[in-house]
């Protein structure tokens, strides 16, 4: 690592020439060739799945919406309002990329129709990719103010676009000033936002070029984004504030940063790791969504660790002094500058070693009250019934809900191999069974032939709602095995929402599996980190408790609709399957972040010491101050994506946000030091045999190190 500093510091023109050339190379490839991303997600091995098999098909082809429209005064099946939407559908199977329009006003489409509701219904297929904004300008047109007229359905919904960027970029500005507050120096509050800008944005810039070769969702961007950005201004912060420390001890610029980065880059690099463990981790999950976001944010937490360990130090050396206050500067003109031992955190370090058991239970308190919402969290897909008041999507809802029912957009396929009259009857017989189910609203054969039979079964309640999930298991578990006994009959459970579902089951199913793995990880690397048996059990369990307050927290807000509202994302829904998985490895590898910087200035004081009360407070005053900062940071960033109007990042960010805050100001700096000041010299106990075996790995190496020099003049400002 000092090498490694002192080749930055020397030949810091070829670091910021590469990093930009980089920069600018990647920005060309993807204005010449644009983005490849795709929507289409890998179906777990589920029922859902072997339905599309069975049809052909895996639904990615085409696209089906529907338009809605009530009358007011006249009635729906009279002559004005046929004449007046045959022209508006007349015009819409001509738009481009509409494949087939199916309007209500003939025998096939006679369920489309609901003359008591004065409402009725098209059903509109699209090729794939295909821009529906001239769809909607002729719904525009066709509006009266007696005619409501709305679109909605899967070709019709499109995900918000968040803000443009302006909430980010508020996040991005709060940390500014709160580096500012921090190191009241202009150039050291924006290292950590150029150097986590700079990992970030070559890393999103590799992945749009990378989109031809792999296939990737476009929502990975934004989950990059967030990822990055956080852990991207953590670590810079972390080697800027060893670095000034160096500085202030009399150290010239190139001394003290390879001092950075031969301890806080070291923990970095390790954090990091972990980190990128953590995500790749999801893998274990088997959804094809899920491992496209987690190369996506492995990769750019990949990019801030280089960025924080080569372009940092690089603007270091260009900056010189100008890293510390004016006030400093001053007063290192005298001579090196003596931290001061009376700071709020040597207190707070005081207070909870004076209370180490009324610390704890507070502490312990306060995760188990944000954690308890996770005993409850229900994994699914919101629709449109959740959607904000005002929006289009809430507004197709509501007019086909009074029309057609909640479920109205919920239907469940039923594919069926029938190889013989028998299985053929039984199937035929079961469908029209369905009807009595208290669950079900409509039931009917859609097509029948070659051995193979469909049947479209509408719930009751809609896509997202508990009971239609119920009606799922209660069809597969219950009535079609009942109906295929004795038969050769073989039906199988699909469409839209039952995928939905049985993504849901199968992430719920193995997150136990991702849960245990990354506690088992983050034992076993702690281990080694600390050689230490007690310490990295306490961490890993801690971090349990992080990913748990974090899980309460979007089950609170965007499940029970605690605030979800003012959020601008709508009501409360269940907790899209993807979230509870990204909250779990993104604050695994945080968590641990803030537990290696913690530790190991504990286990450094130990070793000089051996007091292990005097370590636990040294420890804690010594990184208490930086992991407040770092935390209160990510707290800014984290949550500014909590207001991008999207419910998925709103639910990442904001559970997120509050998990940081949790895991840095309640574990790390008040659980932790208590329990390790209760538990003693115990902590750092470590078995002979396993010592032997254990590879050394220094993540603190604060030995002097000598820098290579030039005859450039350092101390210059």
């Amino acid at each position: 690592m000092v090498r490694l500093a002192n080749w930055c510091t020397r030949r810091w023109y070829l670091v910021l020439g590469s990093w930009l050339l980089v920069l600018v190379a990647l920005a060309g490839l993807v204005v010449a060739n644009g983005t490849a991303f795709t929507e289409s997600a890998e179906l777990p091995d589920s029922e859902s799945a072997q339905a599309y098999a069975l049809l052909g098909t895996d639904g990615a082809g085409t696209e089906t919406g529907k338009i809605v429209w009530h009358s007011q005064d006249a009635p729906v099946d009279g002559r004005q309002v046929r004449s007046e939407m045959a022209a508006m559908l007349k015009e819409i199977r001509q738009a481009p990329g509409v494949l087939a329009v199916a309007g209500p006003y003939s025998d096939a489409g006679a369920g489309q129709l609901n003359p008591e509701a004065n409402t009725a219904f098209a059903t509109v297929t699209l090729a794939a990719d295909t821009d529906t904004e001239p769809i909607g300008d002729v719904v525009a047109d066709a509006r009266t103010d007696v005619l409501s007229i709305e679109m909605g359905g899967q070709a019709f919904t499109e995900l918000p676009g968040g803000g443009g960027g302006a909430t980010e970029g508020l996040g991005i500005l709060v940390a500014l000033v709160l580096l500012l507050l921090v190191f009241r120096s202009v150039a050291a509050a924006a290292l950590p936002i150029v150097t986590g800008v700079a990992g970030v944005g070559v890393s999103l810039l590799a992945v749009m070029a990378a989109s031809h070769v792999i296939d990737l969702s476009a929502n990975v961007l934004t989950m990059g984004a967030l990822i990055g950005l956080g852990v991207g201004i953590d670590y810079a912060l972390f080697i800027v504030n060893r670095h000034r420390k160096a500085l202030l001890k009399g150290l010239d610029v190139p001394a003290a940063a390879a001092q950075a980065l031969n301890t806080s880059g070291r923990a970095v690099i390790f954090a990091g790791l972990t980190v990128i463990a953590a995500l790749l981790g999801m893998y274990v999950m088997g959804l094809g969504l899920l491992t496209g976001m987690a190369f996506t944010a492995a990769f750019t937490v990949l990019c801030t660790v280089l960025a924080a360990n080569t372009l940092l130090p690089s603007l270091l050396a260009v900056l010189k002094l100008k890293v510390l206050s004016r006030k400093q500067r001053r007063r290192l003109a005298d001579g090196p500058v003596t931290a001061p031992r009376t700071s709020l955190s040597h207190r707070w370090a005081g207070v909870v070693q004076n209370h180490p058991i009324l610390s704890g239970l507070g502490a312990l308190i306060v995760v188990a009250v944000l954690a308890v919402p996770a005993l409850s969290l229900r994994v699914g897909n919101a629709d449109a019934s959740s959607d904000p008041q005002d929006s289009a999507s809430h507004a197709y809802f509501e007019l086909m809900s009074a029309g057609f029912g909640e479920g109205a957009d919920a239907t469940l396929l039923l594919v069926a191999q029938t190889p013989d009259k028998a299985a053929t009857e039984a199937f035929t017989s079961m469908v029209a069974q369905l009807p009595t189910d208290a669950e079900v609203a409509s039931a009917v054969v859609t097509s029948s032939a070659d051995g193979l039979n469909t049947a479209a079964v509408t719930p009751v309640h809609s896509a997202e709602a508990e009971e239609t999930s119920d009606l799922v298991h209660h069809l597969r578990d219950t009535l079609i095995p009942s109906a295929e006994s004795g038969t050769g009959l073989q039906v199988y459970v699909g469409g839209t929402t039952a995928t939905d579902i049985d993504m849901s089951d199968a992430l719920i199913s193995k997150l136990p599996l991702y849960l245990g793995l990354v506690a088992v990880l983050g034992f076993l690397l702690l281990m080694v980190a600390f050689r230490s048996l007690l310490v990295p059990l306490l961490g890993a369990v801690t971090n349990l408790a992080t990913i748990c307050v974090g899980l309460g927290v979007i089950t609170a807000i965007f499940q029970f609709g605690w605030g979800s509202e003012l959020l601008g994302v709508g009501s409360g829904a269940p907790v899209m399957y993807i979230v509870p998985v990204m909250i779990a490895g993104v604050m695994f590898g945080l968590s641990m972040d803030y537990q290696v910087f913690l530790v190991s200035s504990m286990h450094e004081e130990f070793h000089v010491s051996g007091d292990n009360r005097l370590a636990v407070r040294n420890g804690l005053a010594e990184s208490a101050g930086v992991i407040a900062a770092a935390a209160t940071i990510m707290l800014a960033v984290f949550s500014s994506f909590g207001f991008s109007g999207e419910r998925i990042v709103s639910a990442l960010g904001l559970g997120l946000a509050i998990a940081v805050v949790v895991d840095a100001f309640v574990i790390r700096m008040t659980l932790m030091p208590a329990l390790m000041t209760l538990i003693g010299r115990a902590n750092w106990y470590y078995p002979r045999p396993l010592d032997a075996i254990t590879p050394q790995l220094a993540l603190e190496n604060a030995e002097p190190v000598a820098a290579e020099t030039d005859e450039r003049t350092w101390t210059r400002v």
